[in-house]
């Protein structure tokens, strides 16, 4: 019986970074650099060689770049690359046997076993041959390496064997031949994938607000608008976020509007959920006559964008009973049998003023109005979109939708906002979204918070975390237990272990007071009434954690290594009211690759020591792990610590104390003594 050949004369396998064995594209951002691996091996003792081939979304690319040995007998080859720009790029493995580096092999061992030059004769004309069928791919300046060696290998009045070898083993050749090779029996793995956004699809830091309460009144009731939100901006900007992040600012249903607190009456001048979308005045893509007009959001986008941030906008799919779509397409949503559209619920919970989508009854009409919704507000600015319950619609549908939007408009980023099964969350992030909501929110303890981050790691190649510390939906029991201490420490975790963070509005009030106990609501939630804040009296008063958001942001900035999430490395301290983590991110040149914005030309080293009690100072030795700071195990180094500027002498083992009160965590420069 025949059986059809899946592997070539030399075995690749277990090519990385790969997504669900090349279903869908790994990811990365402008000037990332991966590494890209294989396990490559061929029968006998021959020796091989691997490179990679990287092309761009041009078809221009790097044909040969060189891998290189991850580790003795383990006959896995790694190699780095860097990506360019955005876009789809591709690249294959290369394996193939290397017969000069064979020969140069066998030639030292029977030379240095005391083979004789008449014994060898043969041997050195072998060598001799392979470096002329070798020279056509040198560059024709360095060809006379070459020619010189071949000429040494002929040369009879040479009666030592080991200078006869010599020019053709000098390190200099080696080198040049290891870059230009002479290969046989190439094998070419299939075509892998790689989707490269811009920087912002992994390094930001987000700010959640709700337009209608800035500027909002209670006393008349009165909505904020989006002149008044753009008051907002500066002191936003001075904090050092960079995405300011919408609800969905489209008009609120009449129909079954909720009020305060959820409750299913409304007075007549409560404003109803945001996420109850569409009314007489207009569906997704219209605004809420109360904030303005289309032109006042222009300007709202513009004066972010001048203030060196971007909007991010919620896409909501779903809708208020009164929402145009369905009086126009009762055939998108689910009809009963008594004739009445179903609304949304997650029973016991009912949402009686949302109607959820059906995508089955006509994808293609309402596949096609959501990319027309969605083409409409990126013509109007929106670069990034945080989807809504994207789990609750099909994945084939969003992986077409991204996949629409990408091919012509590629910058554009979308946040998942899927706090469900992992298997669903990983699947979002795999078809195309860019960042993904995490199970960051209720990771609290040591082994819980040094668990997910592993599990992150392990899924950087396509999915980038976006540690929100809260949400309009969820507070925290931490947050409400722990006082304004558990504030910082919860912004510390999230500003430092992901490259990207966010907050909602309040958080920087210290706002803590749920519904009821229990539950993760807040009193008086925005999601239902205005909710104005006096910031100015706040910071007059020390109430305000502004000034402590403003420092981590400006950390974030001024170390590159806090803008990745690969290089994440968990050192041990003595029991478990600590976590200790640090980044590391080497030949910081400013260059415009991995290296970041700025730089020195040094390693950028942060190392990260958090005091996760909220309530009481604690002690513990932290025992590091002085390789991954690049340093020796006996070193000794200078720390600087980020918030007081004081420095220290430290070793591999350290005592710290951290009062949680004054300062519940070290952020750590890392500088090695010269």
């Amino acid at each position: 019986m025949m059986i059809g050949r899946s592997v070539g004369r030399v075995v690749i396998s277990d090519v990385t970074p790969v997504v669900s064995c090349g279903q869908w594209p790994a990811r990365a951002v402008v000037g990332e650099d991966l590494t890209v691996g294989a396990t490559v091996f061929r029968e006998g003792h021959d020796l091989i060689g691997a490179n990679v081939v990287l092309s761009g979304p041009d078809g221009q690319g790097t044909p040969f770049i060189r891998m290189h040995s991850a580790g003795p007998g383990t006959d896995r080859v790694e190699a780095e690359i860097t990506t360019g720009d955005e876009g789809l790029w591709g690249y294959r493995v290369e394996a193939w046997s290397d017969p000069v580096a064979t020969w140069r092999h066998g030639i030292e061992l029977k030379v240095g076993a005391g083979q004789s030059v008449d014994e060898l004769a043969v041997d050195f004309e072998d060598g001799a041959r392979l470096l002329l069928r070798a020279l056509p791919g040198v560059p024709e300046g360095r060809r006379a390496e070459v020619a010189r060696a071949v000429a040494a290998l002929r040369d009879d009045t040479l009666d030592d064997p080991h200078e006869r070898i010599a020019a053709a083993l000098d390190p200099r050749l080696t080198s040049l031949l290891d870059a230009f090779p002479l290969r046989e029996l190439v094998t070419r793995s299939p075509l892998y994938r790689i989707w490269v956004d811009r920087p912002r699809a992994l390094y930001g830091s987000w700010y959640e607000m709700f337009p209608r309460s800035e500027g909002a009144t209670l006393d008349p009731p009165r909505s904020g608008t989006f002149l008044t939100a753009a008051e907002r901006l500066p002191a936003i900007a001075e904090m050092g976020f960079d995405v300011v992040y919408l609800p969905p600012i489209h008009p609120v249903g009449e129909v079954n509007r909720k009020g305060p607190n959820n409750t299913l009456v409304p007075g007549p001048d409560d404003p109803g959920s945001p996420w109850a979308i569409g009314s007489e005045h207009g569906g997704h893509d219209a605004v809420h006559p109360d904030l303005g007009t289309i032109e006042d959001f222009d300007l709202f986008v513009a004066r972010a964008r001048s203030l060196g941030m971007e909007i991010a906008l919620d896409l909501a799919l779903q809708c208020a009973p009164d929402h145009p779509w369905a009086k126009h397409h009762p055939e998108w949503f689910v009809v009963r049998s008594d004739g009445s559209i179903a609304y949304a619920e997650n029973p016991p919970k009912k949402y009686q003023d949302i109607y959820p989508l059906n995508f089955d009854t006509d994808p293609s009409g309402l596949y096609q109005e959501i990319l027309r919704v969605v083409r409409h507000w990126t013509a109007h600015g929106v670069r990034i979109f945080r989807v809504d319950n994207p789990h609750t619609k099909p994945v084939e549908f969003w992986e077409w939708l991204i996949g629409q939007v990408k091919a012509t408009e590629p910058d554009v980023l979308f946040l998942a906002e899927a706090f469900t099964r992992p298997a669903m969350m990983h699947t979002l992030a795999k078809v195309g979204f860019t960042q993904s909501y995490t199970y960051f929110t209720w990771r609290n303890q040591k082994w819980e918070l040094e668990e997910y981050a592993r599990e992150l790691i392990d899924a950087a190649h396509y999915m980038r975390p976006n540690f929100f510390v809260n949400t309009p939906d969820i507070l925290p029991g931490f947050l409400q237990e722990g006082g304004p201490a558990a504030f910082r420490i919860r912004a510390v975790l999230a500003a430092t272990m992901s490259p990207t963070w966010g907050v909602y509005a309040g958080y920087e009030l210290y706002e803590n007071t749920p519904v009821r106990p229990g539950s993760e609501e807040y009193l008086d939630s925005e999601k239902y009434q205005y909710r104005p804040r006096d910031w100015a009296a706040a910071e007059r008063e020390g109430r305000s954690l502004a000034p402590y958001l403003t420092r981590l942001n400006q950390i974030r900035r001024a170390h590159p290594a806090l803008h990745w999430l690969r290089n994440l490395h968990l050192h041990h301290a003595d029991g478990d009211e600590f976590i200790v983590y640090s980044k590391r991110l080497a030949d910081v040149d400013g260059s415009g690759g991995s290296g970041g914005p700025g730089g020195s030309g040094d390693a950028d080293t942060v190392l990260v020591i958090v005091n996760l009690d909220p309530h009481d100072v604690r002690e513990t030795t932290v025992r590091l792990d002085m390789p991954a700071l690049g340093l020796g195990w006996d070193d000794s180094f200078d720390v600087t610590d980020e918030f007081t500027g004081e420095t220290y002498r430290w070793g591999r083992d350290n005592y710290v104390r951290l009062d949680p009160s004054v300062q519940p965590a070290h952020i750590l420069t890392v500088r090695a003594r010269s």
